[in-house]
């Protein structure tokens, strides 16, 4: 038997709001959360642009026990889950006594290993770092922490797949649930914003120089985009049962029902049409709907030429030319490894509210994102069906496709 996988709680803290309130309504104004950052240009950064994410006083709500080995991803991650659990009616005493797994994808913990590894270098005795730097420097310190936190006795491991993190972590909840091996999951992603996190993209020369105007830099599918803007925070989405969910009177936010998945097998970084075109495939075939119950599409797009270019063939092949498309990263910036969980989460706010956001600073379409309907203004739009896609460095691809609840 197959169970019917349910989105019981959301969370978001994000360079564009810290709560759903604040997220939902940016989403319909179109509001850009990029900054100048001026200490980057000092550091020797090519672009000083980023989504601005501040760290959250933690202290109203955790012991110094807990905090001390929470770096940002953790930090981040600790917001977006506390709301999440308040929506779907949990707390600790719950999962004590519930079985609750956690799946969440991060990859890199780079500002808090390049902090342990300085003051190893700066006091050359190793026994003077702190001891909450080992959790903090683990790629898992969001699962290490959370879980602890909450006591949850599930399945817990981090989802490690560089852009698509955050929507593997949901396509992995979504299989476990369905299979009958759990009965909720907190899944999500999380993302560092620090500079050491970001340097070698910026040596790369991916970002956006666009300095004079920050709002402005972010352009997915626009013909003069020039790279994208990194950005962070964290986003949760619990994942339950309909049968725990119902058994529970918790709110049903929506009902995940397909998950497509692919590696490119080729270049380690360019993007692949072949591999985009399986993933969205395979979500479709597993949803089992037809392309005309899709409503809305939030692309991947991040806002860099090759990869917009790729993304709007793959979708014009698939899905044609008449479903809206718009890319949240217009108005975020990248947000990395949260990216694929934050927008299954701006995706649900805009079915919840009946409008489609913005794919800001589009304005001169190219030839290949003049294929797809791409939405450059905030449209009022039912949406009962909507898919999210997200790719990642290595060819990692994912795909997601969630229902309103029936």
């Amino acid at each position: 038997m197959k169970h019917r996988v349910v989105i019981t709680g959301i969370g978001i803290y994000s360079c564009i709001g810290k709560d759903i309130d604040t997220v939902r309504q940016s989403l319909y104004d179109g509001k850009s959360g990029i900054i100048y950052d001026a200490p980057r240009k000092e550091s020797g950064y090519r672009s000083a642009l980023t989504g601005f994410v501040e760290d959250p006083d933690l202290k109203p709500f955790l012991g110094r026990r807990e905090r001390m080995g929470m770096g940002q991803p953790a930090m981040y991650a600790y917001m977006s889950t506390r709301q999440a659990i308040e929506q779907a009616k949990m707390d600790v005493d719950f999962f004590d006594k519930n079985e609750t797994g956690i799946i969440f994808g991060n990859d890199s913990t780079a500002g808090a290993v390049t902090e342990t590894v300085d003051k190893a270098r700066r006091k050359k005795d190793n026994t003077l770092i702190g001891s909450g730097d080992i959790f903090q420097n683990m790629n898992c310190t969001v699962n290490m922490n959370l879980s602890t936190i909450y006591k949850l006795k599930g399945i817990n491991f981090t989802l490690s797949a560089a852009c698509a993190s955050g929507s593997h972590s949901i396509g992995m909840g979504y299989f476990l649930i369905q299979q009958g091996w759990q009965e909720r999951i907190i899944c999500g992603g999380a993302q560092e914003i620090n500079a050491y996190a970001m340097g070698s993209f910026d040596g790369l020369s991916a970002f956006s120089v666009r300095e004079n105007v920050p709002t402005k830099a972010s352009r997915p599918f626009d013909r003069d985009r020039d790279g994208l803007i990194p950005s962070g925070g964290a986003a949760t989405v619990i994942l339950e049962s309909l049968e725990s969910a119902q058994r529970r009177g918790a709110p049903i936010l929506g009902e995940v029902i397909g998950y497509g998945f692919s590696s490119n097998g080729d270049h380690i970084s360019n993007p692949s049409l072949d591999g985009q075109l399986r993933s969205l495939n395979m979500a479709i075939a597993q949803a089992g709907v037809n392309i005309s119950d899709i409503d809305y599409i939030n692309a991947h797009a991040t806002s860099t030429p090759a990869g917009d270019a790729i993304e709007a063939r793959a979708l014009g092949e698939v899905l044609g030319n008449k479903i809206p498309v718009s890319s949240t990263k217009s108005m975020t910036g990248h947000e990395c490894w949260m990216a694929g969980a934050s927008e299954i989460v701006y995706s649900l706010l805009m079915m919840h509210n009946d409008f489609i956001a913005p794919n800001i600073n589009f304005e001169n379409p190219d030839e290949d994102s003049a294929k797809i309907n791409v939405v450059a203004k905030t449209q009022t739009h039912k949406i009962d069906c909507f898919l999210s896609n997200s790719f990642g460095f290595g060819g990692t691809n994912s795909t997601l496709i969630v229902r309103k609840f029936k």
